[in-house]
């Protein structure tokens, strides 16, 4: 009997093992996203439960990634269930809008500063596409400039010196570009800055400025390192920008969860163009386009031949319309109040157990979103934030000893909250990192 038990909680205990087995036999490196990690295999997720995932062997995990920061409210909210369950009957796509689009597109126009007018596609990389698309034809200028490290999704001029850049033997920067073999010309259309670098912003910015359409820039960037801004940077981008008739593009398809007006209000960025995506679906794909009527203009005129044509068989489907909806809806002054000071508990509590145990760890981020650092002081640059091979290594045994915990914390230890979770949940996650640095 014991026998055949322990040979079917064997099978049972590899269910992802034997998922991935399939998966490699049919997509390139086992999956179909590049962000899925896989040591030793990915984790199959059977089912979404608030703050939790339950995997495909039963396992029970705090989800500390909710899909890339995408999920608000967590797995499953209520309102967006009934509200999607209700609609799938009367049609998921159309060719003809609907009045979902109209009422979402609303409630964005109210609450963010920056935007007036709006359009939705399907993604975080389609909206950065069209906003850059939209700030060259409004301005006539090809070039963008944008800062190192930052991710801006997968559009080659957003892509190129997401990596940082190479040293010409001029001195002067050379965008990486994102894969081998893209057009080398994109490198000559991509100014790469430093984040936090106020002072080389005005010499390098003027050196190109009659050639830059926009100022590409994530007010947090999350993959850099979630470093905050510094008032005089923001305030200096500003300046360069109209100084020199560039626009400014704030990427916050990650970062509109930091307020219930956005990051850029937070911070006091007043751009021309805003994009978001991610909590604004509720679960669902979307992407949208944002800005003052004047630069929002070139998606409009002519019906038959825009300045800048955005369609998308998909964009504005009223699944993702109504799911965003009734997510946005929920996300009131309140809910954001207290994200912010659940957050600020967790950075503070993470950050003093390392201190306490004297552990080269700092923390970053800000309202629901924390990252922690495998280095004594909290980045500021780039440069600073950028993983070593040896940082690597540290934060996905950091990983991996907070799965074991029953905690799905992202490899690069990104995280971010969501409104199910409450003080046993963050107490959980203190106590388990707390273990990690004792052990």
């Amino acid at each position: 009997m014991l026998t055949e038990i322990a040979a079917g909680d064997a099978v049972a205990l590899c269910r992802s093992s034997q998922l991935f087995a399939r998966g490699q036999k049919v997509f390139p490196a086992g999956v179909t996203r590049a962000t899925i990690d896989r040591e030793p295999h990915p984790i199959y997720v059977a089912r979404g439960e608030g703050a939790y995932l339950v995997d495909v062997d039963e396992a029970r995990l705090l989800d500390l990634n909710n899909n890339f920061t995408t999920l608000l409210h967590g797995h499953g909210f209520k309102p967006v269930v009934e509200a999607v369950c209700e609609l799938l009957a009367a049609g998921t796509c159309f060719s003809n809008p609907t009045r979902y689009e109209i009422a979402l597109a609303e409630l964005l126009t109210s609450r963010i500063p920056a935007i007036e007018r709006i359009r939705f596609v399907n993604t975080g990389t389609e909206a950065v596409m069209f906003a850059i698309k939209a700030a060259r034809a409004f301005t006539g200028r090809s070039a963008i400039a944008r800062f190192a490290g930052a991710y801006h999704g997968a559009y080659d001029w957003a892509e190129a010196g997401q990596n940082g850049f190479d040293i010409r033997l001029d001195g002067s920067r050379n965008a990486r570009l994102g894969y081998r073999g893209a057009p080398s010309e994109i490198a000559n259309d991509v100014l790469v800055l430093d984040f936090n670098d106020a002072d080389g912003l005005d010499d390098t910015i003027a050196a190109h400025a009659s050639r830059i359409a926009a100022i590409l820039i994530d007010p947090m960037p999350s993959r850099a390192g979630l470093l905050e801004p510094q008032p005089v940077f923001i305030e200096r981008i500003m300046d360069v920008a109209n100084r020199h008739g560039i626009l400014i593009i704030a990427d916050e398809v990650l970062n509109l969860r930091q307020s219930y007006a956005g990051a850029s209000a937070r911070y006091r960025l007043k751009p021309d163009f805003v994009v978001a995506g991610k909590i604004i679906g509720g679960g669902f794909p979307i992407g949208a386009i944002g800005g003052n009527a004047e630069v929002m203009s070139v998606f409009g005129g002519d019906p038959s031949s825009p300045v800048v044509s955005q369609g998308g068989t998909f964009s504005a489907n009223p699944v993702s319309m109504v799911a965003g909806l009734k997510a946005m809806e929920a996300a009131t002054p309140a809910v954001f109040d207290r994200l912010e000071r659940q957050g600020d508990w967790l950075r503070a509590e993470l950050s003093a157990v390392a201190r306490k145990h004297g552990a080269a760890f700092s923390v970053t981020g800000a309202a629901s979103l924390l990252r922690i650092h495998p280095r004594a002081t909290p980045p500021t640059t780039y440069a600073e934030a950028a993983p070593t091979p040896p940082d690597i290594a540290a934060m996905r045994s950091l990983s991996r000893h907070f799965r074991e915990k029953g905690i799905l914390l992202p490899h690069d230890a990104a995280a971010c909250l969501s409104t199910p979770m409450g003080d046993d949940e963050l107490e959980h996650v203190v106590a388990t990192f707390e273990q990690f640095l004792v052990d």
